[in-house]
Parts: structure tokens; sequence; C-alpha cells
């Protein structure tokens, strides 16, 4: 079994920080790309950042130069430093992997659970 655990959502006012994490667990050979998506109510889920295995990263326009990506390859985890927030970037936040299980030769996408994220004075 394979679970993508999100974790250090929270409420900020605007300006703050967070720091989001999401660690991979279970019986895994090897991990891609690993992405944070965010989703507000009645809209598309939207991709806020991504990092490769070997460290390449991208991020979307409405998050560049506030937000930054990166990961620890020893602890399967992808971090998200959130700074600069404003109330536009609340919503619920998920972290997505492409990763191979043990035994498997295939990659396949996983999905956390989600963590809340509200800008607010």
């Amino acid at each position: 079994q394979v679970q993508l655990v999100e974790s250090g959502g929270g409420l900020v006012q605007p300006g703050g920080s967070l720091r989001l994490s999401c660690a991979a667990s279970g019986s895994i050979t090897s991990i891609g790309t690993m992405r944070w998506y965010r989703q507000t109510p009645g809209k598309q889920r939207e991709l806020v950042a991504a990092i490769t295995s070997g460290g390449s990263t991208g991020y979307a326009d409405s998050v560049k130069g506030r937000f930054t990506i990166s990961r620890d390859n020893t602890r399967n985890t992808v971090y998200l430093q959130m700074n600069s927030l404003k109330p536009e970037d609340t919503a619920v936040y998920y972290c997505n992997s492409d990763l191979i299980r043990v035994g498997g030769t295939v990659s396949y996408t996983y999905w956390g659970q989600g963590t809340q994220v509200t800008v607010s004075s």
C-alpha cells in the first residue's frame, strides 16, 4: 500500500508564510516527479509547482517568486515553502507523485488527501 500524507496547512495572515510537507510511504521502488496542486470550490484543480527526480522545478505564474518547491529523496518527501501569501492563495493543497511500487515496472500517479490553506486577516 502506498500513501501520500500532506501536513503543514492552516490559517495565516496575508504576507505570512507556511511550509507544506508531503511524505510518501509504503512499498516504493522509485519516485519520479512530485507536484503540488491546489483547488478552490467550483474551480478546476490547478498545478502550482513541480519538481523532477533530478531537482528541476517549474511554477505557475501566479506563485513564481513567492513559492519554492523542494524534495528530500532520502525521506520520500516533497515540500512547498509559501511566502508572501495572499488571500487568493486560499485553497486545498494536494500533493501528487509518480512512483513505482516494489515488484512493479510501471509508474503510477498517486494523490494525497489534501491540506487546507487559508490566508485571511
